[in-house]
């Protein structure tokens, strides 16, 4: 794990379904004043040996804190979210938040906070107003690009990823001619509001600096398919 910017740190770890052999995503660990936030957090496994090394500096991070919140952006980002409520809750007050759809991939019987589902291009706060969770398709997807005001930092789970150094949107499917400029860009704009500094995406690099520009600029590019 390391910090790409103040109270920002990045860890990997090898993908367990989507090209295993070959594909690390990106994890997250916000420090925002008392509280620790965790995007999409995936521990490498049990016989890696990053994987004590990364529960070490986990476990660190979470002792400084006051609040623990766990934010999936994706359902099927689940991933290590439930282990670690399961290991932090009784340290420090944790809190695990998602699509409604989360539900159905947690083993136990975990609490979860639903994120709003509001109509396309509107957003919600959540966590105390850690982040502000936006709504994004059309048809509504159950992805939800969070922004973080305070680091200005907004995370993405796929539907834009780093490509050469700066952003594309992902379209991964293959939909109607004009889809694409007519109904999902669209909600996306509304993104560029934001005085977002830093883009971090589990797919590519990040962007820690000029991050609406990048943005910006994957709006007015075409699609890749990574």
């Amino acid at each position: 794990m390391k910090e790409i910017a103040p109270g920002i740190h990045l860890w990997r770890a090898g993908h367990p379904e989507w090209r295993p052999t070959s594909e690390a995503v990106g994890c997250y660990a916000l420090v925002c004043d008392d509280t620790l936030a965790l995007i999409d957090p995936l521990l490498p496994a049990g016989d890696d040996p990053d994987h004590d090394a990364l529960l070490t500096a986990l476990d660190a991070l979470a002792a400084a804190t006051a609040h623990l919140e766990i934010l999936t952006t994706i359902p099927y980002h689940t991933r290590s979210a439930e282990t670690l409520f399961e290991r932090y809750r009784r340290r420090v007050g944790t809190r695990l938040w998602g699509h409604p759809l989360v539900r159905a991939r947690l083993e136990h019987d975990t609490p979860l906070e639903t994120v709003p589902q509001g109509k396309t291009g509107t957003s919600a706060a959540i966590a105390d107003g850690l982040a502000l969770a936006f709504t994004i398709g059309s048809p509504r997807r159950t992805e939800t690009p969070l922004y973080f005001p305070r680091p200005r930092a907004l995370a993405f789970g796929d539907a834009i990823v780093g490509v050469g150094g700066g952003l594309r949107v992902w379209q991964w499917q293959t939909t109607k001619p004009g889809w694409y400029e007519q109904r999902f860009l669209p909600t996306l704009r509304p993104l560029l509001d934001l005085d977002a500094e830093r883009v971090l995406v589990t797919h590519g690099e990040p962007v820690v600096r000029g991050g609406r520009a990048a943005l910006a600029a994957a709006l007015d590019t075409p699609p890749t398919a990574y």
